[in-house]
Parts: structure tokens; sequence; C-alpha cells
């Protein structure tokens, strides 16, 4: 699939970022963390730095950096509450949908902060897409239509192109040999598996750098949640990954990098180690990442 020419994310000539509070310090219990170096030349897709969220006065995530690999399937995991969705929908500006929601910190990608002035949010989410925790088709649209949906936003309009770009998509999202004879049924007539492969397949169909998945496999059963981690690691040959997850064993076998945030005694969550997915699952640095990993919490 030829790359979109889309424009790229620069601040508006002349602009300035307004001046923001750096976020708090960490929980004193946290202090120590910090993330395992990436090896030498590793590229990064996306690099958030010190990444503090917040929900009116209450503050769900603090302070927490990390340098996303390329090409690469990262999985935060954690218990519930700890801040994780709250924390990769900072990386495409969705957390600002949320009522009276604010984010401090930076998050770079091509190396310009994507909070900048006069960057364009709607750009952001072309270049960090995203996948929910439930299906979400349109209800309206056929299978076509859903995944042509994010083309025509960004002005596609000759139907050639666009019927080429649904076909990639969906071959990409290994749905097209199951629904190439029905294009024009309606994406929610499809079973719950293929419905998630449908709206990944509407994710890339605008070719972004980076996808985020949020929870992707917590609503499919045990065949249909296989062929979703079979998708991701073929995605990742592509494009960049970032999956959160509460199953431990899917965290292990699709992720290369693993972050694990627990929320501190300030009610907000905190990085405590973020290494590769083998290191940490094999030899966690701290304490309160080996009782996780083996249930005694969580």
């Amino acid at each position: 699939m030829p790359h979109l020419k889309l424009s790229p994310l620069r601040p508006a000539e002349g602009a300035s970022r307004p001046p923001r509070h750096e976020a708090g310090g960490a929980a004193d219990e946290f202090a120590h963390a910090a993330p395992a170096p990436m090896p030498e030349g590793t590229p990064i897709a996306l690099s958030a730095r010190n990444v503090s969220a917040w929900y009116g006065s209450k503050k769900a995530v603090a302070g927490i950096s990390m340098e996303i690999a390329a090409r690469s399937v990262t999985a935060l995991i954690g218990p519930s509450g700890c801040g994780k969705s709250t924390y990769i929908r900072c990386f495409n500006r969705m957390h600002e949908f949320a009522p009276h929601a604010r984010v401090e910190g930076t998050v770079l990608l091509e190396g310009v902060d994507v909070y900048a002035p006069g960057v364009d949010p709607a750009r952001v989410r072309q270049r960090v897409g995203m996948v929910f925790q439930k299906p979400n088709p349109f209800p309206t649209m056929s299978i076509t239509e859903n995944v042509a949906a994010g083309l025509r936003f960004m002005g596609i309009r000759n139907r050639s192109e666009i019927n080429d770009r649904v076909e990639e998509a969906l071959k990409l999202a290994a749905l097209w040999d199951e629904v190439k004879s029905d294009l024009k049924k309606p994406g929610i007539a499809l079973s719950g598996g293929q419905q998630q492969r449908l709206c990944i397949a509407r994710t890339i169909a605008v070719e972004p750098e980076v996808v985020l998945m949020d929870e992707p496999c917590s609503a499919l059963d045990p065949v249909a949640t296989l062929k979703i981690e079979d998708l991701m690691r073929e995605l990742a040959e592509r494009y960049t990954i970032i999956i959160v997850t509460h199953n431990m064993q899917q965290a292990a076998r699709v992720s290369d990098y693993t972050a694990f945030l627990l929320m501190a005694g300030d009610g907000a969550g905190h990085l405590v180690e973020y290494r590769s997915t083998a290191d940490l699952f094999t030899n966690p640095h701290d304490k309160r990442t080996e009782d996780y990993i083996t249930g005694r919490f969580g």
C-alpha cells in the first residue's frame, strides 16, 4: 500500500508553546523507577517525556516517560485503574475528549510535540490510530464504507483508489478472504472477532505510523483472540503497535517490550519498570513486578 501523502506534523509558523507546569514528582516508592535504555541504534517511533494526565482535579498518570521502539509491539500491563488507557490516549490527544481533561509533559512524533500550538489533533490521530476495547464499526455503514471512512475524511474521492486501499487494508487485517464476496454487508453483521479486525482495517487504511490497541481482545473468545494476536505480530512488520492488556500471557506472547504501571498512594499511575518483555518476565528488577506477573495481586 503506498504511503498516503499526509502533511507533516509541524507547528504553525511562529507559534510558541504556552507555558505549562511541570508534572509533579513521583511518589517515593517510584522515585527509582526508570525505563531500561533501548539497545543502541533502535529507531524510536514515539517518545513520551514526563507525561502526566488529569480528569479535572484527579491525577490519573504521574510523570511517566517512555520511548517506543519503531515497528515493534509494546505492551502496558498493570492492575485496573493504574492509568494505562489514559496514558496511551495522551499519545494521540484522545485524552482531551474527556471533560475537564488536561495533559502535561511532551509527546514527540517525528520529533514534533503533538501538543505544540498549530499541530492539528485530527492529523495526529491519523498518524497515531486507535483500536478500542469493544469493536465499534459504524452501524449504518457497509464493510467497505467502514474501512473507507478515514480515507473519505482525508478528502480522497477517487473510487478506484478507495477500493484498492480498502482491499489492501482488509488483507492486512486478515479479513479479506472472509468478506470479499459480501463487501456491502453491514459491518455490524460480522462476528465480534471479525468486527475487531474490521476496526483494525479501518485504522490502518490511512497508513498511521503508530497503532494503539486498548485491550483489543477483552471482548473476544479465545479463537478470535489468537487471530488478533497473530495479526499484531504481522502488523508490527509495518507499524508500531502499543497495546494495553490485563492478560499476562498475551503480553508475553505478542510483545517485544513491556511496561508495568501501578497506582501509588497519590491515586495516580506510575511506571514501575519498562524493558524487553523477555527480561521483564524472566528477570523483573522490582519485587512488585514479580508479584504482579506471578498473580500475587492485581
